[in-house]
């Protein structure tokens, strides 16, 4: 599954985005949907972009987004679009939200972007490849223990109580008594992007949604590490929005014990 001509979509998809955010950086003010989530100017004009071109070159391929209606394919493929993950990042200023792209095989991600528009970063995954950052391989690292871990997750205030309650055995595993393990907080899908290049070792999540975490499968599994939920199965599209990426899957099984969910 080369999917050559679907990565030069794909980034002609981000590249359109990046042209219709970066605008909008630092002035955009937010509305608020039905659920309370934010919104912006923004988030609608990028995913209208990336739509356009999808409608151009591959109507015949589904097509989910955070802002607007599923439109139906009859090809077994779907693109899956989050024009700005991370809206409140983007709000306030911080450059570390991303446009998130994927596209799926019979519910199976298998191509996907992360691409951070304001510095110009852009990870790149696709099955049977090695993730690339701007053009150049990047790996996980290995990661020994637990309480040698860098833990990353966007905010604790996003797990409801037994998420938070399992969370946060994770993060005493971590970082708990004096263990030389450190806990991140911010950052969305840019958390899965740096634990591509080697920079943190666990994102833990959970209550995401297919365009939250579609297009990070590629990425993360083509650098060398492993996605799951948090039973441990591999993520697809029927997946119950628990996330959990491991730079190193050698600490799997450690994670899911420490949960223990």
């Amino acid at each position: 599954m080369k999917l050559d001509d679907e990565l030069a979509v794909a980034h002609r998809l981000a590249d359109a985005a990046r042209e219709a955010i970066r605008p909008h950086f630092r002035k955009a003010s937010a509305e608020f949907k039905g659920d309370a989530s934010p919104v912006t100017v923004a988030d609608r004009e990028a995913e209208d972009a990336m739509r356009r071109i999808l409608m151009a070159e591959y109507a015949q391929d589904g097509i989910v987004g955070e802002e607007y209606p599923e439109h139906e394919g009859r090809s077994g493929r779907q693109w899956v679009l989050d024009p700005i993950d991370g809206t409140i990042s983007f709000l306030a200023g911080r450059p570390i939200f991303g446009t998130l792209i994927a596209l799926l095989q019979d519910g199976w991600p298998v191509l996907g972007i992360i691409d951070q528009p304001i510095i110009g970063e852009r990870w790149v995954g696709r099955i049977g490849m090695p993730t690339t950052l701007n053009g150049r391989e990047v790996r996980t690292r290995s990661c020994k223990s637990l309480d040698a871990a860098v833990l990353a997750t966007s905010s604790p205030h996003y797990f409801d109580a037994h998420g938070a309650d399992a969370y946060m055995k994770l993060a005493h595993a971590v970082g708990g008594n004096k263990r030389q393990g450190m806990i991140v907080y911010g950052g969305d899908c840019y958390n899965y992007g740096l634990l591509a290049s080697g920079q943190l070792d666990i994102v833990c999540e959970s209550g995401l949604k297919l365009f939250d975490y579609a297009a990070l499968v590629p990425v993360v599994e083509g650098a060398g590490g492993t996605m799951s939920d948090w039973q441990g199965n591999p993520l697809d599209a029927e997946s119950d929005g628990s996330v959990i990426a491991l730079g190193d899957p050698a600490r799997l099984e450690d994670v899911l014990e420490a949960l223990g969910a």
